[in-house]
């Protein structure tokens, strides 16, 4: 599979992503270890390198997870997690309390202050097993701390040599702008898919411009999209997906419907509707990588195969003007 630079940076990475949310057991519902692992290892085979996690994910688990599928083989993986929420500590903004993957009730905060940021970027080290991050990232900004402050904590870590890059995930065009003035940012990291477009507004030509990878998550809007969520699919009880909007029995009818338009060109090429969706999104203007999570090694499987399907760019028209026609553009916009 092909590699794209990360920025400006010395990192390359695939262009799809495994992602390891679920993996860590926290808002998905539970996963098995041995499975988790050979998720991991079975991209790596299927030429996806690069795995994205965060210490958020099952509160260190998920990191955990990743070291032990990885060793021995930390050269062949290019790893990128995030810091910046705690689930510890009494500082930070926007307090929630959240069931950890034990069960307990346990209170997290955005916490992206310097000395908490150094912390963090330590710990993760640590539970990855690694001397150096390949790429490191605010998860989310934090209300209660300039981003001139944390910024600057970013570029200290990478001088440190603790980090090879240095990204930002969840920031609005004005913070983004705000952290680039300072240092260049390598990567910024944002929610997007066919019917999830708004970045292409304003963010998109300006990491275009200035030389941003952007890397999106959810391009299969957490299964939505990907021809298995019918009205009639249950989620376990501590799925976030439960309680969404997005994932009404409606909204389920509706893309299953558009879907259904698109099954012809699955059909074409022996592949399944996520796969249409990740090579399309993965191919959209502006995109470095897409994130696809995985909880076993066939779901990983079909990901990376995804990067190798041999749809025309008159294919992928023909499936993005599908979504583009839809009302869901104007109920997600960002």
């Amino acid at each position: 599979m092909e590699k794209r630079q990360l920025g400006r940076s010395t990192v390359y990475i695939s262009p799809i992503i495994l992602g390891t949310w679920a993996i860590g057991g926290w808002m998905w519902g539970r996963s098995k270890d041995e499975d988790s692992i050979e998720a991991i290892q079975s991209s790596l085979t299927h030429g996806v390198n690069t795995i994205d996690t965060a210490a958020i994910y099952g509160m260190g688990y998920s990191e955990e997870i990743v070291a032990r599928a990885i060793k021995n083989k930390r050269q062949d993986y290019i790893i990128a997690t995030k810091g910046g929420m705690r689930w510890s500590g009494s500082e930070g903004a926007e307090p929630w309390v959240q069931q950890d993957r034990d069960g307990k009730m346990v209170t997290i905060r955005k916490n992206s202050k310097p000395a908490s940021l150094q912390k963090e970027c330590e710990d993760s080290l640590m539970r990855l097993g690694t001397d150096v991050l390949d790429l490191y990232q605010i998860h989310w900004p934090d209300s209660t701390t300039p981003i001139e402050e944390s910024w600057q904590a970013m570029v200290q870590l990478k001088k440190q040599g603790k980090v090879r890059a240095i990204g930002v995930s969840n920031y609005n065009l004005e913070q983004l702008k705000i952290a680039h003035s300072i240092y260049p940012v390598d990567s910024i990291q944002l929610p997007y898919s066919l019917i999830r477009r708004g970045i292409e507004k304003n963010i998109l030509p300006y990491c275009q411009k200035n030389q941003i990878a952007v890397i999106v998550y959810s391009p299969l809007e957490r299964g939505l999209l990907t021809g298995k969520v019918t009205p009639k699919r249950q989620f376990d009880h501590d799925d976030h997906r439960t309680t969404s909007p997005l994932f009404s029995l409606e909204n389920r009818e509706r893309v299953l419907e558009l879907l259904d338009r698109i099954r012809p060109i699955a059909a074409r090429h022996h592949a399944t509707i996520s796969q249409l969706i990740i090579n399309c999104t993965m191919y959209m203007p502006g995109i470095t990588a897409i994130i696809a999570g995985a909880r076993n090694a066939s779901q990983a499987i079909e990901n990376a195969e995804a990067g190798y399907l041999p749809l025309t760019q008159q294919e992928r028209n023909e499936i993005i003007e599908v979504f583009a026609q839809s009302s869901f553009q104007q109920m997600i916009p960002i």
